[in-house]
């Protein structure tokens, strides 16, 4: 789990209303800066598209001074005090958070609501996830750097046997599953997300491919042997202390998908995976978020991304 949806019990959000820049920003810093289990934050344009607005949740009432300063930090101070901090009703956000968001395509992936149905193309594989408790729309740069990185690997192979650590909505493994036709294993930390990500596989018709199960990195029994494709959409410093687990699962011919990772994240958590023997072969950076390929030492990389 990692960003991006409201935390289970949010009780107080943040609602904010400026221009693209500042709204990318003030979600960006909040995530960056807050635990993901107990604050979430997500920027998307308003209907009308003038201005974007900033939705922040929170498990327990926000020290506001704190947070204002926090915005003013990476805006100004006029965006700061305009920013409204309200109590909410449990089911509050189920009504507002994220429902006009739009579908996103990573090539034939395109990761939509249940309004968007029409959209899908007859070779597209669809991935139908709602507003939920656990992190996942594939809108946020994170999620969608991965979606493209997948896209990318499926195109000049097809791994079999695929990890998806912090699984979140179980967007990554139920697209995998329904590309490749494989089982995916896959975790996350929360109970909470588990539960959606299982019901998001039974809703996508990937259930008999996607289990995902309660689990602290790659502690659990359902993982085991050696996987040629893994995904980590996790923060940086937990991407650096699962270096040696993840090279441990990882096969010689395996690929890794990080991200979770803004641009000064990256050269640490490469250097963690190069003392495993794993180099870059590819990065692809969106909205501040950089999303890694990383192969074995030696293995030729590819031309970069655009």
């Amino acid at each position: 789990m990692l960003e991006g949806l409201p935390p289970n019990g949010a009780s107080h959000v943040l609602r904010l209303t400026c221009n693209e820049q500042r709204a990318r920003a003030v979600a960006d810093i909040i995530v960056e800066t807050f635990d993901p289990t107990e604050t979430a934050a997500a920027a998307f344009e308003e209907e009308n598209g003038a201005y974007w607005a900033v939705e922040v949740y929170f498990a327990d009432p926000p020290d506001e001074t704190a947070i204002r300063s926090l915005i003013a930090d990476v805006s100004d101070i006029e965006t700061a005090n305009d920013a409204k901090f309200l109590q909410i009703a449990k089911q509050d956000w189920v009504q507002n958070a994220l429902a006009g968001l739009k579908p996103v395509r990573a090539g034939r992936i395109l990761v939509h609501g249940a309004h968007d149905r029409n959209q899908r193309r007859v070779n597209d594989i669809g991935v139908e996830i709602e507003a939920a408790l656990a992190f996942g729309t594939g809108h946020h740069g994170t999620t969608l750097g991965c979606l493209h990185g997948l896209d990318r690997i499926t195109k000049r192979r097809r791994p079999r046997r695929i990890l998806d650590i912090g699984t979140g909505t179980g967007v990554l493994a139920i697209a995998a599953a329904r590309l490749l036709r494989q089982p995916v294993a896959s975790g996350d930390i929360d109970p909470v997300a588990v539960e959606t990500a299982r019901l998001n596989a039974i809703n996508n018709g990937a259930s008999a491919f996607v289990r995902p199960v309660v689990a602290v990195g790659l502690r659990h029994e359902a993982f085991h042997g050696r996987y040629d494709l893994i995904f980590a959409n996790i923060l940086a410093k937990p991407l650096r202390l699962l270096a040696p687990s993840i090279s441990a699962a990882a096969s010689i011919d395996a690929e890794l998908v990080l991200s979770g990772l803004l641009t000064r994240d990256v050269s640490g958590v490469l250097s963690a995976y190069r003392a495993q023997g794993f180099s870059l072969a590819h990065r692809r950076d969106i909205d501040g978020w950089a999303t890694l390929i990383l192969r074995r030492s030696g293995a030729k990389p590819d031309r970069c991304w655009p």
